[in-house]
């Protein structure tokens, strides 16, 4: 299964021009915030696409976002470049998590969910790592739409989902993803965004958000973040106890303030 894998990551289309540009500008520490308003604006439909995001009931703004410069201003570029990297890939591969349990709808409420739980987090722990973490968190699951049509094309995504309710645990199922189709969901995100030339830390920081422990030193304390979020949220439950204790025990390892992790899940509005 090596090759398909490979062979649909390369199928990929490139991203298009308006998030390409988005990209740069928001990689660019010269850039300013007119400069990202107008090359959004000029794109009518991932205007609403990440006004959409923006309003979304978890990040408990109590006023309506009408506008991109307004929710800039409230989520600063690096979450609007998430929002528009979101949206590029629902528009650019066809969502079916069908071996997984989950439905697209639920599949999306849980990359925001840990995309929230990272932005109330990070804000508040060091906001200038968010120009990594916002992005990362709202895609480190994608890897997981090439495995589940990788499965259902072999006809094992029956076979995947029976063990899957097997191994209700983060580690297993990445286990079992590698067992079944020779990559883990990590592997694959990390190669879909080396294909579309995002920069290295982003790219590092997913690839390693199982395992910081075997990242390079500056990549590992956006990986531990990380995983702290996902084992919060993810396809066995949104803030249950189980994902609750999983992610205390995770601060715990890392020494990282469990008393910020808590305030910002205080702050959701689910």
């Amino acid at each position: 299964m090596d090759s398909n894998i490979i062979q649909k990551i390369n199928s990929l289309p490139p991203l298009d021009d308006t998030i390409i540009m988005i990209q740069r500008i928001s990689t660019d520490k010269n850039s300013s915030m007119r400069d990202l308003v107008k090359v959004v604006e000029r794109d009518p439909m991932l205007t609403a696409n990440i006004l959409k995001s923006a309003n979304s009931p978890l990040y408990g703004f109590s006023k309506e976002i009408k506008n991109v410069s307004n929710a800039i201003s409230l989520f600063g570029m690096a979450t609007i470049r998430g929002f528009a990297l979101s949206s590029a890939i629902k528009d650019n591969i066809k969502i079916e998590l069908r071996p997984y349990g989950v439905s697209n709808n639920s599949f999306l409420n849980i990359s925001t969910m840990q995309n929230a739980i990272m932005f109330k987090w990070y804000s508040k722990v060091d906001r200038s790592m968010l120009d990594i973490l916002q992005p990362a968190s709202f895609l480190m699951e994608v890897g997981k739409i090439i495995i589940a049509h990788e499965l259902i094309e072999q006809n094992r995504d029956k076979e995947f989902q029976e063990r899957l309710k097997e191994e209700q645990d983060l580690e297993k199922l990445s286990s079992l993803e590698k067992e079944m189709v020779n990559f883990t969901n990590e592997e694959i995100t990390a190669k879909i965004f080396e294909k579309w030339n995002l920069e290295n830390e982003l790219i590092e920081s997913i690839r390693f958000s199982n395992t910081p422990n075997l990242a390079d030193q500056h990549i590992e304390a956006y990986a531990k973040a990380l995983h702290v979020v996902k084992n919060s949220a993810n396809i066995f439950g949104i803030l249950e106890e189980k994902q609750k204790e999983n992610s205390l025990a995770l601060l715990e390892k890392y020494e990282l303030d469990p008393l910020l992790f808590k305030k910002a899940l205080e702050q959701l509005d689910i």
